[in-house]
């Protein structure tokens, strides 16, 4: 029988944040047991220059029950079209006999996916998780990321900055909607020594947060940093890099990929071996957050397995 594809909306009430993130967290020991895996995803080029070059990301990914396939078409140029930039779909068929069981919207898993490990980190890892949080990028993954965070986390407030003011002022509304205050504030800075959580998620070919020396960082701070996905794109200054890895408090959601992928990392030129993986550092959490030398670094790059740790949770019988 042929299968009915979930929208975005009802792929989103299957992966409520806080349920997803623990299903992450079964995922990251299925991945230490050898039980789940998933191999490189694979890029293919599409379309053409006058067409407007676009990317297939093909990222598949199986446990003992299930197997999934993330299909994602990246177009940068599809705005003017009226089209979305992002579109795909999850196919999740049971690992035994290959029968179809879902076909979730693909750019929603990855959305609620991302944001779901980033508070899955903070929960973890973050010395002051009830304190205040800022979120720097004001694009899908930063709603998904304070949707997370609220959701997951006693978030006091929230402050939001963007290089697109009317796009964090309607973050900041989205917030208020949620039952928690979100003001916009055009200086990093300013509100850097008040928050304990940070997270950026730009596209930004520069350091997007002050520098080590500053003077404005603690070692309560949390950091997640989830853009900078190509080599020539940078959220953090390297110092900053540097401090995390040299006090043992670097840490990345995978390693897979993160030589190509973790820009900022790259650009700092960062000793891969001092890189800890989610799957490991997540069983030395309370060590990790008792170092406290430097300001805590969580780097994303994301793993197929994050999506198939959706696709669990979104079969589950209702």
């Amino acid at each position: 029988m042929a299968l009915i594809p979930l929208d975005a909306a009802s792929t989103a009430a299957r992966l409520p944040y806080p349920e997803l993130a623990g299903a992450i967290a079964d995922m990251l020991g299925e991945l230490r047991d050898g039980t789940a895996m998933a191999p490189p995803r694979i890029a293919l080029p599409v379309g053409d220059a006058q067409g407007g070059a676009g990317t297939l990301l093909v990222m598949p990914a199986r446990n003992r029950r299930l197997v999934m396939t993330k299909n994602i078409t990246v177009h940068p140029d599809n705005p003017r079209r009226g089209l979305p930039n992002i579109l795909g779909e999850v196919v999740v068929a049971d690992a035994h006999t290959g029968e179809r069981l879902a076909m979730l919207d693909g750019p929603t898993v990855t959305g609620r996916r991302t944001a779901a490990v980033s508070l899955l980190a903070a929960q973890r890892f973050a010395a002051q998780p009830d304190g205040e949080l800022l979120i720097i990028g004001a694009g899908v993954q930063a709603m998904t990321h304070l949707e997370a965070f609220i959701a997951g986390l006693p978030v006091r407030r929230v402050w939001l900055h963007s290089r697109t003011r009317d796009k964090a002022e309607a973050l900041a509304a989205h917030a208020g909607s949620l039952g928690v205050t979100a003001e916009v504030t055009d200086d990093v800075a300013s509100v850097l020594p008040r928050v304990s959580m940070v997270v950026t998620v730009t596209s930004s070919l520069s350091p997007v947060l002050p520098d080590i020396d500053s003077g404005l960082w603690q070692e309560h701070h949390f950091i997640a940093a989830v853009g900078a996905f190509r080599p020539d794109m940078c959220e953090l200054p390297p110092a900053l890099c540097h401090a995390a890895s040299a006090s043992g408090r670097l840490l990345a959601d995978t390693l897979f990929g993160i030589e190509e992928e973790a820009g900022d990392l790259l650009q700092a030129g960062i000793d891969w071996s001092t890189v800890q993986p989610f799957e490991t550092a997540i069983l030395q959490a309370d060590a990790i957050r008792a170092r406290r030398s430097s300001p805590l670094v969580f780097k994303s790059v994301g793993y197929a397995l994050w999506d198939l740790a959706a696709c669990v949770l979104a079969s589950r019988p209702d």
